[in-house]
Order: C-alpha cells, then sequence, then structure tokens
C-alpha cells in the first residue's frame, strides 16, 4: 500500500539573541512581523558545556548534573515575563512586535552543544563506577502563542496546529543532529507541577542518550513482537477500541483514550490511527484533526474541576533507529497527558512506592477516570 504523502512543515524566520542564541519564529501568515535586535546586555555564554552527565552504576541511567539552573527566572511580574514580545529588546528574550509561536534556546539549559571535539559519543559501558560526560544535547523553550494570560485549551485549532508543526519541525531537525538520540517535546502546566513562568510555553529536549522511559517502552514492543508477531502500539490502540470503556474521541484520524493501566488521576493518550513515528510523518488532514482532539482533551481537563488542571503533556516520537533494538515498526506516534490533581482539593504525591520503587498506586480504576472525562467533553473543535 502507497504511504500517504507527508505535509510539509512551516520554515522558520532565524535570528540571534544578545548571547548568540539561536532564536526562531514560525507563523501561519504570508508576510510575518521581522525579528528585532535583542540589546540586552547578557553575560558570554560558556565555551564549554555548563553542565555534566554522570552514570548511575547500579542502573546505567544517566544523570544530568545542571546547577547553573538554580539561577533560572523565577515567576517574575507580568510586565517582567521573558516570553512576552518586546519590540524595544531590552527586557525579553523575544525582541518582536508580535509573533505566532517562537522557539529559542533555553537561557539556562539542562544540557547544550557548547563542547569540545566534532563529534559527540556517551562512553562505553564499563565497570568505571564514576563515569562524568559533558552535557551534550540541547534544550529549547517553545512559546505557544505571544498572549501572556491564558493556555494552550484556550488556543484556535489553527494555532494549535502550528504548535503541532512547529514540534515536528524541531524534532526532525533535532533527531537528525550528530549525537542526539532521542527528543522529547513536552508541556508542564500548573504551579502545582513546578512551573515558574505562567506565559503559556513549553520546551524540547534533545538527548544524547534514549531516556530509561522510552527504553522500557521500547523493550516491551521487542519482547511483544518476537512473541505475538505484532506492534504493540497497534495491538494497545486496537484493544482500546474494541473494549470501548476508556475511549474518550474517536474520529477518522485520531483516537484519544484513558490506557487500561492508568498511573495518574487524570491520564489520556492520544494516538492517530495510522502508524507514523513522528508529527513530521502527519499528513495535513491528520495534522489538524490530531490538533483538534488535543485541544478536545485539554479543555476537558479544564472543565473536570472548578480550576484549571495542571498537567503534563508528553510527546513520544521516534527517529526509525530504534528497528535495530525492538523489531520492524517499533515506536509509534503518541502524547501521554496526565495530571497529579486527583479530585477538586487534593493532590497525587509520589510518596514511597512510586519514587522509591516506582511502583504506582492509583485512587481511581482507568473505567471511572474516563467516565469522568466524557461528562466533560465537549464537541471536537471545528
Amino acid at each position: 500500500m502507497t504511504q500517504p504523502l507527508a505535509r510539509r512543515l512551516p520554515e522558520p524566520q532565524r535570528s540571534e539573541l544578545a548571547d548568540g542564541r539561536e532564536i526562531l519564529f514560525f507563523s501561519n501568515s504570508a508576510t510575518p512581523p521581522a525579528p528585532l535586535a535583542d540589546h540586552r546586555d547578557l553575560p558570554p555564554r560558556p565555551t564549554s558545556t555548563p553542565t555534566e552527565l554522570r552514570r548511575d552504576p547500579r542502573t546505567g541511567d544517566w544523570v544530568i548534573i545542571a546547577p547553573a539552573r538554580q539561577e533560572r527566572t523565577y515567576k517574575p511580574p507580568r510586565q517582567m515575563c521573558p516570553l512576552c514580545p518586546d519590540p524595544s529588546g531590552q527586557s525579553s528574550e523575544v525582541p518582536a512586535e508580535d509573533y505566532d509561536v517562537v522557539v529559542f534556546e533555553n537561557r539556562f539549559p539542562s544540557l547544550s552543544t557548547a563542547h569540545a571535539g566534532s563529534s559527540f559519543a556517551l562512553p562505553e559501558a564499563s565497570t568505571e563506577l564514576e563515569v562524568v560526560a559533558p552535557g551534550y544535547g540541547r534544550c529549547e523553550v517553545v512559546c505557544f502563542t505571544s498572549e501572556h494570560d491564558g493556555s494552550f485549551a484556550q488556543l484556535s485549532p489553527a494555532q494549535a496546529r502550528l504548535v503541532i508543526d512547529t514540534w515536528a519541525h524541531r524534532a526532525a531537525d533535532l533527531l537528525a543532529r550528530d549525537g542526539v538520540e532521542e527528543v522529547f517535546c513536552f508541556e508542564n502546566r500548573g504551579e502545582e507541577i513546578g512551573v515558574t513562568l505562567a506565559h503559556p510555553h513549553g520546551q524540547i529536549y534533545a538527548y544524547p542518550f534514549r531516556t530509561d522511559r522510552t527504553s522500557a517502552l521500547l523493550a516491551e514492543a521487542g519482547r511483544y513482537r518476537a512473541e505475538a508477531g505484532a506492534d504493540l502500539f497497534e495491538a494497545i490502540l486496537a484493544a482500546e477500541v474494541s473494549d470501548g470503556r476508556r475511549i474518550l474521541v474517536r474520529t477518522e484520524h485520531t483516537t484519544a483514550f484513558v490506557p487500561f493501566a492508568a498511573r495518574w488521576p487524570a491520564e489520556v493518550h492520544i494516538y492517530p490511527n495510522r502508524h507514523v513515528r513522528q508529527l513530521g510523518d502527519l499528513t495535513d488532514a491528520e495534522a489538524d484533526d490530531l490538533a483538534r482532539v488535543y485541544l478536545t482533551v485539554l479543555r476537558a481537563f479544564d472543565a473536570l474541576y472548578d480550576a484549571p488542571l495542571p498537567y503534563i503533556a508528553s510527546w513520544h516520537q521516534y527517529s526509525g533507529r530504534e528497528t535495530a533494538v525492538a523489531g520492524s515498526g517499533a515506536g509509534y506516534l503518541h502524547a501521554e497527558l496526565f495530571s497529579i490533581r486527583r479530585s477538586r482539593d487534593k493532590l497525587k504525591y509520589l510518596a514511597g512506592s512510586e519514587s522509591g520503587r516506582g511502583a504506582f498506586v492509583t485512587d481511581k480504576t482507568p473505567e471511572a477516570i474516563a467516565a469522568e472525562l466524557r461528562a466533560v467533553l465537549t464537541e471536537v473543535p471545528a
């Protein structure tokens, strides 16, 4: 069967901030506002990577040590928001009259490309107990809108689609770079999650290693393919559709459901109905539909209780290199959205079992979570 052609992604306007960091402006307009000069007196960027990676000898996991992030901007007053457009180029990270979506390198990164040499590779596994490597990678900030007040859920479908196209562009770019093994697009929303800037935004991490979470998913996908001769993610989607009790939204191109073994008090997974690995592999129709379903789920989150729901939105994308690890077809684009709020006035804390052993205990059945979310769902926006 001939695969449908993926859509053409927008090309950003590129510029530099005062300290040399890259900034990219994405727009739906044929004549977007031009980037302006950044006149801030910023300290020069470090000539070497300011963070480091340390290997945990018990698990083999890489831990990012980034003490400079203690200095990052913390809950500034609105008039000093670093994500609002600033045509004067004196106070914001975004020197512009206005913008649709903007991406820039994080000023206080956990990972950066400043390192010695033309290529990067992590040390091979060894019996050494103290293994250290430069904190190579890239961290970007994605501002979803120039409007300070609001949230992703309040974006128009066209604006949400532009954000999805921006994520697609950045994932494809970063995954193609030397030394990058995984790209993670995500949004932290709400002070309860730890958000320190109120302006609607998310982040992108380009890691030089495969994270433990992704490794676990791919290992299980590889086991399933070896034993069942089928793709795990396709099987999960088909089983949820067949069961039906946890389905929230199902359209021509997209399905949103509460997973069978949900860990969180509110948790939703969103899959395109066609198996693709990255956001950039979607067609125009599929990307439009995904944006609308994504907005529908976020709006249901906000309608669940009396206050906007704090959440984490986590996008799983794959480079295609995973097939060497987990068998042909491994990796299926999907989003996970979850919240730590378990009632109107209670939060779920990751206490002993969750934090100490990674064994989750949930107070609600996934079927009850799905019923609560379906009760507040509105129609998928046109």
